[in-house]
């Protein structure tokens, strides 16, 4: 390899890798990019590059604070996020398969959330949300809803519910898979009710009993037409369930995601309670690396 090679020379490039998130395999999940050598990034750069790729989010991780705690920024092609589900289970999982992780079983990611601890096991990572649920009511009607959606009113049941574990979620219950498949978003009227606001983002739900749970999520201004898997709001769902059912027991959801994408996803939701009452919610899922490239450095 020549010195001409962009490639033969580390620092004439910016290198990352890309994974596929709430999946065990390939094609599959939500994909992911990884910057592991981000440290001297500027924020309107990070915001440049997660544009240019375009995936649902970016991730970008910094020199290790401590050993085994990593600070860790998170752009979608239109933002940053404080917190983000599948880009900390596929970071954790990225930072472990390379060694950088000195405790697997308790990796701390710093994001604008706060610390967000990660538990790694064969190819699964679990989160715990560093943020307790927040609900509070939604600037949606019934009728509102339906017609966001394009749908009838009763493709809605009960009335929608503002949802947060560190990014508020629109949660929008709909009585069938037949109503989740038919769903496309008014954006006239999106724009009329959420211009200017931070809560647009639409995660749409069925529940299928046992536990189980189909959904997509829809966030268009913030450059996400549709996700294929999003812990973020599966992580505040799942506290919502688990809180209507006015019982301090554990609980546990299955929640697919991205079927109608063709891109599968499975998230694993758990509910507890500690010793005081305070409920902890847990996101989990697998993670495969699937490629990976580079940046030319002299271009940008």
């Amino acid at each position: 390899m020549t010195s001409s090679d962009p490639s033969s020379t580390a620092s004439s490039t910016l290198p990352y890798v890309l994974l596929d998130v709430f999946t065990d395999r390939a094609f599959s999940g939500n994909p992911l990019a990884v910057f592991l050598e981000a440290g001297h990034l500027e924020t309107d750069q990070m915001q440049r590059i997660a544009r240019e790729l375009n995936l649902s989010e970016t991730v970008f991780v910094g020199p290790p604070s401590e050993p085994n705690r990593f600070p860790v920024r998170i752009f979608t092609p239109g933002c940053e996020l404080p917190f983000a589900g599948h880009p900390t289970v596929g970071t954790a999982r990225l930072l472990v398969e390379r060694g950088m992780a000195s405790d697997a079983a308790k990796l701390v990611l710093e994001e604008g959330v706060g610390d967000v601890v990660v538990a790694c096991h064969d190819n699964w990572a679990r989160l715990t949300t560093a943020c307790p649920l927040e609900l509070t009511g939604s600037v949606l009607s019934c009728d509102e809803a339906a017609g966001l959606l394009s749908l009838p009113s009763y493709g809605i049941t009960p009335t929608p519910v503002l949802a947060s574990c560190g990014v508020p979620y629109q949660l929008i219950e709909l009585t069938s898979l037949d109503m989740l498949a038919r769903v496309a978003v008014d954006m006239a009227l999106w724009k009329a009710l959420f211009a200017g606001r931070d809560d647009g983002y639409l995660y749409c739900y069925v529940q299928l009993g046992g536990g189980n749970v189909r959904a997509r999520m829809f966030a268009p201004e913030f450059g996400i037409a549709e996700d294929p898997a999003t812990g973020s709001a599966a992580a505040p769902l799942a506290g919502y369930l688990s809180r209507a059912k006015k019982t301090a027991e554990r609980a546990t959801y299955t929640i697919e995601q991205g079927i109608e994408m063709g891109r599968p996803s499975l998230i694993q939701a758990e509910v507890e309670y500690d010793d005081s009452g305070t409920q902890l919610i847990h996101i989990a899922g697998q993670a495969v690396i699937v490629g990976g490239g580079y940046l030319l450095r002299d271009k940008w």
